[in-house]
C-alpha cells in the first residue's frame, strides 16, 4: 500500500467516514477492514519494536501525531528500559551452527564467545563450566518468570553452568523470546534461545558432552523510552481510560499491531462521539519488561479510581490469524486464533458478553480477577479500578520473528473493534 493511500485512510477523511454519528462511532458503523489493514501495514513498517528502539520510538511519534490531529492533548511519559544491540548471536558445535536469540536481560559473552562442553540440563550430575541445554516442554511460551523456565535456569546455574541455551518448544518451531523483569535480579550469565527446528544436532552433541561455542556479542545497557498519553478533556467528572502496549519482541505485528489498530479506531470514534466522559488513550512502551510502561503510567499518571469511569485494556493478540497444521507445516486460515481471553468486572460483564457474542475465544468472558485477568489489567484491578475490561492472548507466532503481516489482517481486526465499540457504549450507558 502506497504512502499516499495510507495518508488518506488514516487522516481526517477516515475519521469522517468512520464516525458518521456519535452513537455509530461507539456502537455501530466503524472503519472498514481496509482502514485496519492500513494501520497494520503502517505498524509493520516500523520494523522491530523493542522498547526505546527506533521502531518503538517512531511508532509512538506516529500515534502522537494522529491523536493530536483529533484534538487530544499529548504527553510523553519518559522512563528507562534495558536494551541490547546484538552484533552476533550464534551457537556452534563442529560443523553445525545456528542463530540464537539473546535472552534479556542480555549478558554478553564478548566477540570470541564462550567455549565449553554442551550438556543436557536434564542429565544427572554437575554442569560445572558447561553450556546447559534446556529443552522446555511444549506450550505457547511468554515469560522468563514462568515456573518451568525459571526453575530450570535456577537449577542449571546452581549446578555450575557457565551459560544456558533454552529450546522453546512451541507450535511453530521458532525461537520464542521471553518477557523479563527489568528490575528483578537476573542470572548474571549468558542465556540464549534456540529454535526447536534447529535443535536436533545440538541435542545429539549435548548427549555426548561435545565442545561448543556460544557467541552473544552485544552492546547492552539502558536507554530512554516513553508512554504516549493522549487526553481529551470534556469537563466531565470522570475519565474513560483506554490502554494498549505498542512495544514488544521482534516486529510483533499480530501480537501488538492488532490491538493497536483497535485502540486507534476507538480513539477516532470516541473523539467524535462525545460520550460524556473525558478520554485518556495510552500507548505504553516497555511491555516486554513485565509491563514496565503500564506500571509507570498506573503509578505516576493515571487518574485515580474515583475519577475513572472505566478502564479498558486491549492486550496481546486481539485478532491474530489461526493456522492449520499439515505434516509439520502451518497453513494460514481466514479465521482468528481463538487463544485470546476477555475479562470484565461484575458491573459490565453481561454487557461485554453480549457485545462479543460469536467472536471466537472472546465470547467466553471471564471475571476480571487474579485467576482470570492477564497482562497489565492485573495491576489495574488490584489498584481498585472498576468497571474494567481487559483482553490478552498468545497466537502461534507469538514472540517469534515470524509475527509479521502474514499473521493478521484488517478483516480479522474489524469485528473485534466493532465489539469493543458496542461494549463501551453499553457500559457507559
Amino acid at each position: 500500500m502506497g504512502a499516499s493511500r495510507r495518508g488518506v485512510i488514516l487522516g481526517a477523511g477516515a475519521l469522517a467516514a468512520a464516525t458518521p454519528g456519535a452513537q455509530a462511532a461507539t456502537a455501530g458503523a466503524g472503519p472498514d477492514p481496509s482502514w485496519f489493514q492500513a494501520v497494520l501495514e503502517r505498524y509493520a513498517g516500523f520494523g522491530e519494536k523493542a522498547s526505546g528502539g527506533p521502531g518503538d520510538t517512531a511508532c509512538g511519534a506516529w500515534l502522537e501525531a494522529e491523536l493530536a490531529g483529533l484534538g487530544y492533548g499529548c504527553e510523553r511519559q519518559a522512563f528507562e528500559v534495558p536494551y541490547a544491540e546484538v552484533r552476533t548471536a550464534r551457537l556452534m558445535v563442529g560443523d553445525h551452527q545456528a542463530t540464537v536469540f539473546p535472552q534479556a536481560l542480555v549478558v554478553p559473552t564478548g566477540p570470541g564467545g564462550l567455549s565449553a562442553p554442551l550438556r543436557l540440563a536434564s542429565s544427572d550430575g554437575g554442569l560445572d563450566g558447561a553450556i546447559a541445554l534446556i529443552v522446555l516442554p511444549f506450550r505457547r511460551w511468554v515469560s522468563l518468570a514462568e515456573p518451568a523456565v525459571s526453575r530450570a535456569l535456577t537449577d542449571a546455574f546452581s549446578r555450575g553452568a557457565a551459560a544456558a541455551v533454552l529450546v522453546t518448544t512451541g507450535p511453530t518451531g521458532e525461537a520464542v523470546a521471553l518477557n523479563v523483569s527489568a528490575t528483578a535480579p537476573g542470572f548474571g550469565k549468558p542465556v540464549a534461545v534456540l529454535a526447536p527446528k534447529d535443535a536436533e544436532p545440538f541435542l545429539a552433541a549435548a548427549r555426548q558432552g561435545r565442545g561448543a561455542t556460544l557467541i552473544v556479542d552485544a552492546a547492552s545497557g539502558r536507554r530512554p523510552a516513553f508512554n504516549l498519553i493522549a487526553r481529551l478533556d470534556r469537563g466531565a467528572p470522570k475519565t474513560l481510560i483506554v490502554t494498549t502496549p505498542r512495544s514488544g519482541w521482534h516486529s510483533c505485528v499480530a501480537e501488538r499491531g492488532s490491538g493497536l489498530a483497535v485502540w486507534l479506531s476507538l480513539a477516532h470514534g470516541l473523539a467524535a462521539a462525545a460520550p460524556g466522559v473525558n478520554l485518556e488513550f495510552v500507548a505504553t512502551s516497555g511491555h516486554e519488561y513485565i509491563y514496565l510502561g503500564g506500571e509507570q503510567y498506573l503509578e505516576h499518571r493515571a487518574p485515580r479510581p474515583a475519577a475513572t469511569r472505566m478502564w479498558l485494556h486491549i492486550g496481546a493478540s486481539a485478532a491474530a490469524r489461526d493456522w492449520h497444521e499439515f505434516g509439520g507445516r502451518l497453513r494460514p486460515l481466514p479465521s482468528a486464533d481463538p487463544q485470546r481471553v476477555l475479562t470484565a468486572t461484575p458491573e459490565v460483564i453481561d454487557a461485554v458478553r453480549a457485545a462479543f457474542q460469536g467472536i471466537s475465544g472472546l465470547e467466553a468472558v471471564y471475571p476480571a480477577d487474579r485467576a482470570h485477568a492477564g497482562g497489565e489489567l492485573v495491576n489495574v484491578i488490584e489498584a481498585g479500578y472498576a468497571p474494567a475490561i481487559g483482553q490478552y492472548g498468545g497466537h502461534r507466532y507469538f514472540h517469534t520473528a515470524g509475527d509479521d503481516l502474514r499473521c493478521v489482517s484488517g478483516d480479522l481486526v474489524a469485528p473485534v473493534a466493532a465489539a469493543f465499540r458496542a461494549a463501551i457504549a453499553a457500559a457507559l450507558a
